[in-house]
């Protein structure tokens, strides 16, 4: 925690100095997604869009609202504000934006929703981030999971999903965590690149976009420490909500 303490005195003594230029969000994406990018996504007239996940995605919402394109509904975090961003850019073509992600969960909580939470909403574009708590609470000795549970329930989600929604098109978002920052310690590593790397895979199986957060992170750190993104190593702050959300934009046109 000291580490962390200092790291944020230094970044504000330096950014006071005059010492650090401007944090800038295109840079990282530039360096962090590559110059091919991720597979781009067309939005057409009348598409929805949903995001699932844990409480990176939830981030806060308000679960008793239901409605498409409400703020308390989308809660304080990347859906908002990336769903923000397509709803003033693309106003012709009458999107909806839903947000069902729920704190806590890992894959085998969403398959036991998804009838409610996904296939009943009909998305046209689905993004998912998922993978955290599966390592998270397996460490904290809430859950006794394993990759390969993460990967065979993740394709068996998807699978049911393309049963269902043939014509869907899937974003994935890759698990991330801040080595260092007050949750994340060594006892995430190695197995913890074992969940990225499902996630990759999993991307590359169903002819998924893929937001490689862990990528985006990494180089957001150049610029200002890592408890600037987050403060406990996984959740973002606001800085690292809109980092997300302007990655994830990358994979829509």
């Amino acid at each position: 925690m000291e580490n962390t303490n200092n790291d944020r005195r230094s970044f504000i003594r330096k950014a006071a100095l005059g010492g650090i230029m401007a944090v800038s969000i295109p840079e990282i994406l530039s360096a962090s997604m590559g110059t091919k990018g991720t597979k781009m996504n067309t939005l057409l007239k009348d598409f929805t869009i949903l995001f699932q996940g844990d409480s990176i995605t939830d981030s806060g919402r308000n679960k008793e609202e239901n409605s498409c394109n409400n703020a308390r509904a989308l809660g304080s975090g990347y859906p908002m504000l990336a769903g923000a961003t397509l709803l003033e850019k693309f106003a012709q073509l009458n999107l909806k934006v839903y947000n069902k992600g729920i704190s806590g969960n890992k894959v085998y909580q969403l398959a036991e929703r998804w009838d409610k939470d996904c296939l009943e909403i009909k998305p046209d574009i689905l993004s998912i981030l998922i993978g955290v708590n599966d390592i998270w609470h397996k460490l904290d000795g809430k859950y006794n999971g394993t990759v390969e549970i993460y990967k065979n329930d993740f394709i068996a989600l998807l699978e049911r999903t393309k049963k269902a929604l043939p014509a869907v098109k899937l974003i994935i978002c890759e698990p991330f965590a801040v080595k260092g920052v007050k949750a994340v310690d060594d006892k995430w590593y190695p197995e913890f690149y074992s969940y990225q790397q499902a996630a990759r895979d999993i991307a590359t199986k169903f002819g998924a976009s893929f937001i490689p957060y862990q990528s985006v992170y990494d180089e957001a750190q150049k610029q200002a420490p890592g408890v600037y993104w987050t403060p406990d190593g996984v959740h973002p702050s606001l800085a690292g909500a809109q980092l997300m959300a302007e990655a994830w934009l990358e994979a829509v046109r």
